[in-house]
């Protein structure tokens, strides 16, 4: 196992890609989860749309959402990771469970309402959280918190983004 492991976890829109690369700017070993940790699949193992529920709905987006995992196998290779003092693992994964027991704390992003929904009106339209019925279904895991791992630390990311690291950086000293 690696020397020390932290997840940095939260809804989408919460910053959790902005930490990633302030993280790496700032030469921490910090890994972009959603973009490096997904797995590889043929066309053949890809789940369905077609159960996914109509175009544009918002339970198309929950579907979507819950189809968004890591592979396990890549996870357990970087927290065996030794040539850094600490790995940051920032994004967002459904199966958590599988392997959050490996981390030695799980910091999870969380921004007011507002903060939110203005972060996510930037977002591009071919990224999840870009289409309304996204944003709609972001918000009510936002309200409702049901996605958040148990046991984790809050840091408010409404701060700027270095106050932000700096939360997170002094909660690991």
């Amino acid at each position: 196992m690696g020397k020390r492991n932290y997840l940095i976890e939260g809804v989408s829109g919460s910053g959790k890609t902005s930490v990633c690369d302030e993280l790496r700017r700032r030469g921490y070993h910090a890994i972009d989860g959603d973009r490096e940790l997904i797995p590889d699949e043929t066309p053949q193992q890809q789940p369905s749309l077609s159960e996914a529920g109509p175009e544009g709905s918002v339970a198309r987006a929950a579907w979507m959402h819950g189809q968004h995992v890591w592979d396990v196998d890549k996870v357990m290779s970087q927290i065996g990771y030794k040539g850094s003092e600490m790995s940051f693992f920032c994004g967002g994964f459904r199966n958590h469970g599988h392997v959050i027991h490996l981390f030695d704390e799980v910091f999870v992003l969380d921004v007011d309402q507002e903060t939110l929904r203005r972060r996510l009106a930037l977002r591009d339209h071919d990224v999840f959280g870009g289409q309304a019925e996204e944003q709609e279904f972001i918000l009510i895991l936002h309200n409702t918190k049901q996605d958040i791992p148990a046991q984790s630390t809050v840091i408010d990311a409404t701060a700027t983004l270095d106050d932000v690291v700096d939360q997170i950086l002094a909660q690991c000293a």
